[in-house]
């Protein structure tokens, strides 16, 4: 179905702007018409439109939407009326079509799941999923507070995150192109003088003329491999398997950034993993949609596995420990879950457990990160520093008194 982008008036002569999908112009328009529209000009988008960056509902529009239908649901105020009052006061307006989308499925006759499900782009899976095990339980305003918690938490793993990765990419791009500017420019002219009077050059010294003289040489060369690093490498990365299957390994590799990304991914599952739980949903539904939002192979690999472990007969604690997936106070909390019958209490201590980890891991890490990228760029530029006065000192040293 094709997107239009048009424009209206309402009753009161006001000016409204959106984007609708519609079978042709005049299902637009009739469309308008339910919404209290009248319609001026339309102009058809592709078929696959996509909201531009100021457009693009955020995790935090999500935060906002389930927290309204929180109290909607809770309070017993109808879901056309609560919808069609969020989208009057939404300013944002890709999230005020999503929602004029979701008041017309309700009104054809659609549950609010299979609504929320004809935007993937907007409602993951572990969102549908949840939002049609609350309408099967009737336990809507729960799901609702528990994905909205579950999105807040993630908005703030995604900030410190930010703030882990950022910094050490600040630096190395700060002390980089200082050390460029020292090895193409000023080292050579520094060390031209110093030849030119007959000093013998230390080994130091020797192998930093050896860089200089490469990348003055070979700048070209170096540039078009940078070119290609920095193009190739994340396009192989984003469009083939054994491109995100070598990504997914190395970030788990990486040192201090590589436990922390493996919990944040863990953490992650075993939340999603509760909460369509206590919503619910059977276990083996749950880990597939944990397998979804993991977010990294090597993870969803072993989740995947210890899935068929489970439907063979064998017990979630079991299964994970095979895996090797979680530590074994994590094994042990689940296995008491197990066995007294509350693994929806166990789950949420495993929730609990790793989103205090990860926010500890990143503050920890950046801790540790920062004097130690200090320390290693400190000793870049002393051993460039070292190796120009090297032969500076003994100039000083041979002149005659």
């Amino acid at each position: 179905m094709p997107f239009f982008d048009y424009r209206a008036i309402d009753q009161t002569g006001r000016s409204a702007r959106g984007t609708l999908s519609a079978t042709n112009d005049v299902d637009l328009e009739l469309r308008l018409k339910r919404m209290g529209l009248d319609l001026i000009t339309l102009s058809e988008l592709s078929r696959q439109y996509a909201p531009s960056g100021r457009e693009r509902v955020t995790r935090r529009d999500l935060v906002t939407f389930c927290i309204h239908m929180r109290y909607i649901t809770r309070a017993g105020i109808p879901l056309l009326e609560g919808l069609r009052d969020l989208r009057d006061t939404m300013d944002k307006r890709g999230f005020r079509d999503v929602l004029t989308a979701l008041l017309e499925d309700l009104e054809g006759g659609k549950v609010l799941s299979q609504a929320l499900a004809a935007h993937p782009a907007v409602f993951g899976a572990v969102f549908v999923h949840s939002i049609k095990a609350g309408e099967q339980t009737g336990l809507l305003d729960a799901v609702f507070d528990r994905l909205a918690e579950s999105l807040k938490w993630q908005e703030e793993v995604a900030t410190k995150t930010k703030r882990l990765m950022i910094y050490p990419a600040l630096v190395l791009a700060v002390v980089g192109v200082a050390i460029l500017f020292l090895l193409i420019y000023l080292v050579p002219q520094v060390l031209t003088l110093v030849e030119t009077m007959g000093v013998a050059l230390p080994w130091p010294t020797l192998v930093l003329m050896a860089i200089s003289n490469a990348l003055r040489s070979y700048w070209i060369v170096g540039l078009v491999l940078f070119v290609l690093l920095v193009t190739v490498l994340p396009w192989w990365i984003r469009k083939t398997e054994s491109g995100q299957a070598w990504w997914d390994r190395a970030q788990l590799r990486l040192p201090i950034i590589g436990p922390i990304m493996q919990k944040i991914v863990l953490s992650r599952f075993a939340n999603t993993l509760s909460m369509m739980y206590r919503s619910g949903v059977t276990v083996l539904d749950a880990l597939k949609a944990g397998e979804m939002v993991a977010g990294n192979r090597v993870i969803a690999g072993g989740i995947r596995r210890a899935a068929q472990q489970i439907a063979d007969g064998r017990g979630l604690s079991e299964s994970f420990q095979s895996m090797a997936l979680f530590p074994p106070l994590v094994i042990r909390m689940l296995r008491v879950g197990e066995t007294t019958g509350a693994l929806d209490e166990a789950l949420d201590n495993v929730t609990f457990f790793y989103n205090r980890e990860v926010l500890d891991s990143i503050e920890n890490g950046l801790r540790v990160l920062e004097p130690m990228l200090t320390a290693i760029l400190g000793l870049l530029l002393g051993g460039i520093l070292v190796s120009v006065l090297l032969p500076i000192y003994d100039l000083i040293g041979n002149l005659p008194l």
